[in-house]
């Protein structure tokens, strides 16, 4: 149970649990309270919260102003709940176990796929985050905005939810509640006028929804010189003549593709400078460009993106009118030499948002900021439009499904990381070509799923699995020659299976040729340099890959490449830490236990290194030093030398 309650969306307070007020005195302590509470896990490092609070100051004074801020807090915070506050030499953490904070509650209930705590995530948001607090502080003042826009984005998204569902289900309380609060949250929301002027029509209330649309036309005109859509006008001809088709009914739009869509808006430019458009066109266009080279996705192109260039029209009535699932959204915000960019992607079906994120840097190479931010944006976004398209397609009932759909059931079933999961995808990807011969990446898809047998141990007939991805890849490389995902998967398996080094790290190199912002290629690059001896070409490629999708459902493997890369290079604490971590994310994967378990031995820990091989035999008691040497690879005869002599002093059977 809560000890104490922490308040920060609209306002700032801080109560025990009878509701007496326990805040801090001044803006720094409470700001430096709600970051704490924001941040992953309530912990931020000195450095991170020097850079936050005291970016205007030296080293020295900065650890002094935030020393005198903690003794400050835990004056306030022991006496509520004795050692919510801590701190060691390098972080300073909150206990979130102990303490309620509405923000926090806030986005878990916007985002919970349960319907009914919409209404009361909703209520948690009373205003701007932290509104009336001034800390004056350049680094603090970008957080603090950024925050905002994310908490008011959130709050728009849950609102107009709701809005939707209730109007489809016909709960005009509802329906009226949910668009009267998404309207105070953003007055130029036609979707939500729309709403109540059908709930006036609805009533016999004609004048009344016609009057709040002529309000609305006003406020379009004064705030950004522009008309109501084709939808708000068309009900407003409805409403007002009473003849025609029924308020609110759909105008006839583009059918969606078959295949995931986009459209990337223009972003909008904060910083009050009209001479900064082109920057963020530049950054748009190259967006547009990245993801044109993903051939699963269908990308509207720029001349017709650009055509809402300055208008404020809600994203599902974007998606309709492009005939796109999703919407890319962001804005630029420049100040001297610095610029920030945020970005979200938009579900239009549902109006959930599946990722949102800022940006900043410095405008001294201007090419180079472009490219280093479309990288980000288009390495985050694609796997979030993956694992909606992977959801969506598991949804459907099996008798429709077509090619595209047995392919994302395979990615679905090739995530599990288990044995059965691997034999579906293989089927699924199989079922996929049967109705698509020239489906390349369903192809190379395969070839991974061979790759992820004999990673985890689960090969019966080395000699069929070679033959299979040799046949596969041959497929995959005559029919997606242009196809990145199936030139990456192809390589990788011709490498790992295969032993195939030459032949399959080529494969991956022209697939980052095609698209250099896809992560998986970038982790099977590191792969490659890896097994070829390269560590410090293994590391940057695998951190990149890292980067470009920090949530990446196969990320274990990338992981154990870096394990095994500081394992060679002699680094076994390193690889303790990066395998340790692919164990975590993944605990069937073998070859991350067996490096763990060499660096153990190598720095001394025996024991440890013994447990970690009984645990390694219990599931695959035929597993010998031998047959794992064989398994991988490795080029260079010391890197195998290496973990030998690491896995015999751990207790693994010659």
């Amino acid at each position: 149970m809560a000890e104490a309650t922490l308040s920060i969306l609209g306002g700032f307070a801080l109560t025990d649990t009878t509701g007496g007020d326990c805040a801090p005195a001044g803006a720094k302590p409470r700001a430096l309270l709600a970051a704490l509470a924001l941040a992953p896990d309530g912990r931020l490092g000195h450095d991170q919260i020097a850079a936050l609070l005291w970016s205007d100051r030296a080293a020295p004074q900065a650890r002094d102003s935030l020393k005198h801020a903690l003794a400050g807090l835990r004056r306030v915070l022991d006496p509520l709940a004795p050692g919510l506050l801590d701190s060691d030499r390098h972080s300073v953490r909150l206990d979130l176990t102990r303490l309620a904070v509405d923000a926090v509650a806030f986005q878990r209930l916007a985002t919970a796929e349960d319907e009914t705590v919409g209404a009361e995530g909703l209520a948690l948001y009373r205003g701007d985050l932290l509104d009336g607090i001034a800390v004056r502080d350049p680094a603090f003042d970008d957080w603090l905005r950024q925050g905002r826009l994310e908490f008011r984005a959130m709050a728009e998204t849950l609102a107009a939810r709701l809005m939707t569902s209730a109007e489809a289900r016909g709960d005009a309380e509802a329906t009226r509640s949910a668009a009267m609060r998404l309207l105070a949250l953003d007055p130029l929301r036609e979707d939500a006028a729309r709403a109540l002027m059908r709930l006036h029509a609805a009533q016999g209330e004609r004048a009344a929804a016609l009057r709040l649309c002529a309000e609305l036309r006003d406020r379009l005109a004064e705030e950004v010189q522009t008309e109501p859509d084709g939808d708000t006008v068309a009900l407003e001809a409805e409403i007002r003549t009473g003849a025609g088709r029924a308020p609110g009914a759909a105008a006839p739009y583009p059918p969606l593709p078959d295949r995931p869509s986009i459209a990337v808006l223009p972003f909008a430019n904060l910083s009050g400078d009209p001479d900064q458009d082109y920057f963020a066109d530049g950054i748009v266009e190259e967006i547009i460009t990245a993801l044109s080279r993903i051939r699963w996705l269908f990308v509207i192109a720029r001349s017709s993106s650009f055509t809402y260039r300055g208008r404020a029209i809600d994203v599902k009535q974007i998606a309709r009118e492009q005939g796109v699932r999703y919407v890319l959204e962001g804005s630029l915000r420049r100040a001297a030499d610095q610029v920030r960019i945020t970005a979200r992607l938009v579900d239009a079906g549902t109006g959930l948002q599946l990722w949102a994120d800022g940006f900043d840097g410095v405008m001294s190479d201007i090419f180079d900021l472009q490219g280093r931010i479309t990288a980000r944006v288009v390495g985050e976004i694609a796997p979030r439009i993956e694992e909606a398209e992977i959801d969506r397609a598991t949804q459907k009932p099996t008798a429709r499904l077509d090619a595209y759909d047995y392919y994302l059931r395979g990615l679905s079933s090739v995530h599990l990381w288990t044995r059965d999961g691997n034999a579906t995808a293989i089927a699924m990807f199989g079922e996929a070509v049967k109705r698509d011969p020239d489906f390349a990446a369903a192809y190379g898809m395969a070839v991974r799923c061979h790759s992820q047998r004999k990673a985890c141990g689960w090969v019966t007939d080395p000699a069929a699995e070679k033959r299979a991805v040799r046949d596969l890849a041959a497929r995959a490389i005559a029919t997606g020659g242009g196809d990145a995902v199936a030139l990456a998967t192809a390589g990788l398996g011709l490498a790992f299976v295969c032993g195939d080094i030459g032949g399959g790290g080529s494969l991956i190199a022209r697939g980052l040729e095609l698209n250099p912002n896809l992560a998986m290629a970038w982790g099977f690059s590191g792969w490659i340099n890896a097994w070829a001896g390269r560590p410090e070409e293994a590391i940057a490629d695998l951190s990149r890959a890292i980067r470009l999708s920090p949530h990446d459902p196969h990320a274990a493997t990338t992981h154990g490449a870096m394990a095994c890369t500081h394992f060679f290079a002699g680094r076994d604490e390193e690889a303790v830490h990066w395998a340790e971590s692919s164990i975590r994310l993944r605990p069937s994967y073998q070859v991350a236990h067996c490096i763990l378990a060499a660096a153990l031995a190598r720095s001394g820990r025996v024991k440890d290194a013994r447990q970690v091989v009984e645990r390694l035999r219990l599931s695959d008691p035929g597993l010998r030093i031998t047959t794992l040497l064989e398994a991988y690879p490795f080029q260079r005869p010391r890197d195998a030398a290496r973990l030998r002599d690491g896995l015999a002093v751990a207790g693994l059977p010659e």
